[in-house]
């Protein structure tokens, strides 16, 4: 196998724990691997540091697989593809749930999701890409699925050299299912949903709001399908009404709130957010709760502020639609913006518009997607409540 040498200055963080190795931490060389080749990584005074996947194309030229001097083969996915189930099965993750959450579960660049008996699965670099078809047999073998479907139709594949495509990687299979929430119901369309076709990484969070949404006149603003509405509504809402700018997100919402048998409580209806909320700001409309869950505003460290005047922009609007002492409930998407960021543009927002706000919940994605310290990109949902009044 190829050796790579590190520079070492870098050796620490490696060290640490962490797996990403860019191509100016790398000292030298020694011999010519091709992209997507393994290679065993060494650092600046030769000790062994793991073994990994190369791409000389890739800003992340190596990413590390594993620690040990061990074969990386087949059955090696295997093995972590069943540690990355027994995980969720000991937590109580098991109908519905990200079964590979990336560098978090120790596969860089590989997410897949279970949706009961179908999986989704995304292969986000090439060293990764190489290793579909033993994923693929993996989760034959362990789970017997009814089917696969690949969604690889991510455009940041094209960093990698990779073409984006989407199709079976099992018999195929109706890609329109139904899964269970919570007591509820929701469409899941896993050929041409958002990301994998459902947000999974929300599904304790959409629990997180049951006792604010009682008997509440409640306003939700980038819907996609309408998880969190339907959900307010399950759990007592007065009122629900759902905004995306999405027709067909808001037709699929529609659909869920008629599969569970809410659409007298709650309806959906496509349209800017930026734009109304502003409006009905101006107009004096005004709910007991604003439900934000926007999608990232920003995908590089360059548009950071951009998107911060965003999310600020958004909570100052839904704060000003709401009734003294009602809620806000706030999401963020982005690692790009840290937690700590994420709270100092709320406050920000709620300084402007002469709100005082008073913390109820903060919290990150569902436990299927782990968090490991020293690895910021797996800390990426900022989810937050706060109770709203005036000064």
């Amino acid at each position: 196998m190829i050796k790579v040498y590190l520079k070492k200055k870098i050796a620490p963080r490696i060290a640490n724990g962490h797996p990403w190795i860019y191509g100016n931490e790398i000292d030298r060389v020694a011999g010519e691997p091709a992209a997507g080749d393994l290679v065993e990584v060494r650092y600046a005074d030769g000790k062994f540091a793991g073994i990994g996947y190369i791409n000389p194309k890739s800003q992340i030229q190596i990413r590390l697989l594993t620690r040990r001097p061990e074969t990386v083969d087949e059955n090696f996915f295997h093995r972590r593809i069943q540690a990355a189930w027994n995980y969720r099965k000991k937590i109580g993750y098991t109908e519905n749930c990200r079964l590979v959450f990336g560098e978090a579960d120790e596969m860089p660049a590989l997410i897949i999701d279970k949706f009961n008996d179908y999986f989704v699965l995304q292969t986000l670099s090439l060293g990764m890409d190489k290793w579909k078809q033993a994923i693929v047999n993996a989760l034959n073998e362990i789970f017997s699925p009814k089917g696969i479907y690949e969604r690889n139709d991510v455009p940041v594949r094209t960093l990698e050299g990779l073409e984006q495509q989407k199709g079976f990687l099992s018999a195929p299979f109706d890609t329109n299912i139904i899964i269970r929430e919570n007591d509820l119901q929701f469409h899941v369309d896993l050929e041409n949903g958002q990301k994998t076709g459902y947000f999974l990484d929300q599904q304790d969070n959409r629990r997180a709001i049951q006792h604010i949404v009682k008997d509440a006149e409640v306003l939700g603003a980038f819907t996609y399908t309408g998880t969190f509405e339907i959900h307010a509504a399950h759990y007592g809402a007065k009122s629900v009404l759902g905004i995306d700018i999405s027709e067909q997100a808001v037709a699929q919402a529609n659909k869920n709130a008629l599969l569970n048998r809410l659409e007298n409580i709650v309806h959906f209806e496509a349209m800017n957010a930026f734009d109304v909320l502003k409006d009905w700001g101006r107009e004096g409309r005004q709910y007991d709760v604003v439900m934000l869950d926007p999608p990232a505003f920003t995908k590089s460290r360059e548009s950071i502020g951009k998107a911060v005047t965003g999310y600020k922009e958004i909570n100052l609007r839904g704060m000003k639609l709401l009734r003294n002492g009602g809620f806000l409930v706030s999401s963020s998407c982005t690692n790009l913006v840290s937690p700590d960021l994420f709270l100092e543009t709320i406050y920000m927002a709620a300084k402007d518009a002469r709100k005082k706000i008073r913390q109820v919940t903060f919290n990150a994605q569902a436990a299927d997607h782990p968090v490991i310290w020293g690895m910021d990109n797996t800390n990426y949902l900022k989810f937050l409540i706060v109770e709203v009044t005036d000064k």
